[in-house]
This record gives structure tokens, C-alpha cells and sequence, in this order.
């Protein structure tokens, strides 16, 4: 069974708050005692110290807490590459003069007695390892990895996301600036769920490509990127655990496991970059790329499925999950920190004090917040939504205690 995502994490938090039980721990308990169903239909069930581990996590940490982020380095050596190793064990064959093959203990032993290798680069376990999954001894050696074509059942399913560098753009102070292009690609529709140039590859530009993508087409299962700053950046991991999207990373180095969003560049660059556009802002820039693809490319057949890719997102329409109309949608987009309330029922943030809508004292909060719009501080308090946090006004304070009434 694999590890439960952060999504099923936050319903099994939730449902503590609906326990019955005096302590926390009681209302822990009785939740252990509850079926969960996760993403794929499965009856998941977990031991009260499990939640609680969960639970105080997510208290003192808020969601990072909870996300379960395997190493980027999983299964691969922090010190040499396949590469390297197989550069090595060339060295070492010229060793071995009498004709005969060597097997793969002789060779690691040539490696180290003649310091091609040591030993603390690469343990035995690690290098037959690497002989074995990469099957670095045979003569037709591939560099690259086994890949297999596949395509998800279903659109929403699963989206590729990636950034292109695009054409210079003049700025608002008129100086030439090369664009950066996020794109999202459905698999299995092939579908252009969002597509935008910006004049920095950060957070907010990918936020913001992100929050248009989802709005439009909806909420995918997974997710699929690189491992670009931004795209494992806090904020990103904490928007997919809000809306119960699954983040998945390329292993590093191995760009071509995104061949869909890296094909519809190619077709971009050719299609649509090659024309003569209008390059006099970014807005007129996007304008002219909603256009193409909206009128050209989703409508468009597409050699792989035979269709056009907005005629193959429709079929599916019944799987598809999409934002449900609520005007605190754009909070799941907000970045998060956590705060402890003080004495007097205030907090502070970037320096400023701020009251919270209700008597919070002494208690741990979360807020959201917009990074544009700091003077929108929305407060949390163990996952429920307590309400917009006030500046602190100490003049209207001190009427309110001194009159009764403000």
C-alpha cells in the first residue's frame, strides 16, 4: 500500500475534530477506529499513533508537515553517476591482458587498486547496483533508461508542466527582455490547459499560470515536473495538497520523461514562433498565444489520438473535477506561515500586528496570504477558517475598553 497522500492526510485530520473523546488523544483514537477511502478507491485505515504523529506535525508545522517528500536522490548515488561508473569500469578493462572477460567483482577490485574508484565513492551493494540496473558490462550499454510510451486512461489524469525560453519582449521601460513560457499539457488528451509567457521564471509567475490552469480546466490528479526551484518550491507543493492534486517530480536529469509538453514546444516553436507576431508587450504577446492555441491547436487533429485534443478533454468530462464556486477559491493559491497568537490576541507579520477575527490567545494559527496583496491576511486555526485578520488599531482599542463600545 503506498504512502497516503497529503490530501487523505488532511480528511484524517478533519475527521479528529468530529471525534468524540474529553483529550486529543481520546478524539485520536476514535479516529484510528475509521475507514478511509484515498484517491484510487482503496479502505485505508491507521493506527492512533500514526495520526498523532500526523496531527502535532501538522500543528507545529502546518502542511509541510505532513507532505512526505521522498529524496530527490532516491535510488541514484549522492556520489558518482552511472555515467561516471561506466567511464570508470573502461578504464579498468585495458587491465585485464589475458583475453578473458573479467566478471564484475574483478572489475570493481581493478577499480580501486588502481584508484579509479575508492571505495568511498561507491560501496560493493551500490556498484553491482548500478551494474545490474543500468547493465553497465553489456556492449550495447544504453546510457539513457528503459522508457515505455503510455498514455493516462482518462483527461485529468495527469498534467506535464514545463518551462521555454521565448522571444524578447519589450518591457514597461521599454528595454528588450527575453519571455519565459509555462505551459501545462493534459496526457491524455493533449489538451493546452493553460499557457502564458512571463518575464521571470519565480514563484508568482508560476502561481499564477497555475491558478489560471486549474480555474479553466480543472483540478488534476497529478501533476508532473522537473525539478526546477520553482516547481518545488513550498508554495507549489502546498497549492496541490490543498486541492488534493498529487505532485510528482522527473527523476533528475532525465528531462525527455516529459516527451509531451516537450513536443508541443517543438510544435510551438514552429508553428506559432516562426509567425511574425507582435512583440510590443506581454499582454499583446499572450493575447496572440491564447488565440493560437484555442483556435489552432485544441482544435486541431492530433496525429497521436486522432483528434482534436479539446473534442478528447470533452469526452471525459464526467471525470473531471473542477474548482467549485466558492469566493475563497483564491485563498487555495495563498502562501502559508505559521504564527502563535500573543497575550494580547495579536500577531505580526513582514512587521506588522494584526489582530485575528476571533480570541485566538496563546493558540498556534496559520495564515494564508496573498505575496501581492500583503494587507489580505487570512487566519487558520487547526484547518478551519476563522476569517480575515484587521490591522491592529490600538486608538479604537483603547476606546472600545475604556467606553464599553467604540
Amino acid at each position: 500500500m503506498k504512502t497516503p497522500s497529503p490530501y487523505l492526510k488532511m480528511r484524517v485530520l478533519g475527521a479528529i475534530e468530529n471525534a468524540t473523546g474529553e483529550t486529543i488523544k481520546k478524539r485520536i483514537q476514535k479516529t484510528a477506529l475509521l475507514v478511509f477511502i484515498d484517491e484510487e478507491g482503496n479502505k485505508r485505515r491507521f493506527t492512533w499513533r500514526t495520526i498523532s504523529t500526523w496531527y502535532y506535525r501538522y500543528k507545529n508545522h502546518g502542511i509541510t508537515g505532513i507532505t512526505t517528500k521522498s529524496r530527490s536522490d532516491k535510488g541514484k548515488t549522492r556520489k558518482i553517476m552511472p555515467e561516471e561508473l561506466l567511464e570508470a569500469i573502461n578504464q579498468a578493462l585495458p587491465f585485464f591482458k589475458d583475453g578473458k572477460k573479467p566478471n564484475r567483482t574483478e572489475i570493481y577490485r581493478m577499480c580501486i587498486e588502481k584508484d579509479i574508484l575508492k571505495r568511498e565513492q561507491l560501496a560493493p551493494t551500490t556498484y553491482y547496483r548500478y551494474v545490474r540496473e543500468y547493465d553497465l558490462l553489456n556492449d550495447n550499454f544504453d546510457h539513457n533508461k528503459k522508457r515505455l510510451a503510455f498514455a493516462m486512461e482518462h483527461a485529468n489524469d495527469l498534467w506535464q508542466a514545463d518551462t521555454m525560453f521565448g522571444p524578447y519582449v519589450k518591457n514597461p521601460e521599454g528595454k528588450m527582455i527575453q519571455t519565459k513560457l509555462i505551459a501545462f499539457i493534459d496526457d491524455a488528451s493533449r489538451v493546452i490547459c493553460h499557457a502564458q509567457f512571463f518575464f521571470n521564471e519565480n514563484i508568482d509567475a508560476l502561481i499564477t499560470a497555475i491558478k489560471a490552469a486549474f480555474y479553466k480546466r480543472g483540478i488534476p490528479k497529478q501533476l508532473y515536473v522537473d525539478n526546477g526551484s520553482i516547481y518545488c518550491s513550498r508554495e507549489i507543493t502546498l497549492i496541490c495538497a490543498r486541492v488534493g492534486c498529487i505532485l510528482r517530480h522527473t527523476p533528475v536529469r532525465d528531462g525527455a520523461s516529459k516527451g509531451k509538453i516537450e513536443r508541443f514546444f517543438r510544435r510551438l516553436r514552429d508553428q506559432f514562433l516562426s509567425r511574425k507576431l507582435d512583440l510590443s508587450s506581454l499582454n499583446v504577446l499572450n493575447k496572440q498565444l491564447t488565440v493560437w492555441i484555442e483556435e489552432r491547436y485544441n482544435t486541431s487533429d492530433h496525429s497521436a489520438i486522432g483528434m482534436p485534443p479539446i473534442n478528447r478533454f470533452s469526452l471525459d468530462m464526467n471525470f473531471i473535477k473542477f474548482l467549485p464556486p466558492n469566493q475563497t477559491n483564491d485563498e487555495l493559491f495563498y502562501a502559508e506561515e505559521t504564527r502563535t497568537v500573543k497575550k494580547d490576541n495579536t500577531f505580526s507579520h513582514k512587521n506588522v500586528r494584526y489582530e485575528p477575527p476571533a480570541d485566538l490567545r496563546d493558540k498556534p494559527i496559520t495564515i494564508r496570504f496573498d505575496r501581492n496583496r500583503l494587507n489580505r491576511i487570512i487566519v487558520y486555526y487547526k484547518t478551519h477558517r476563522i476569517g480575515k485578520a484587521e490591522k491592529l488599531n490600538l486608538i479604537a482599542n483603547g476606546k472600545l475598553r475604556r467606553g464599553g463600545k467604540k
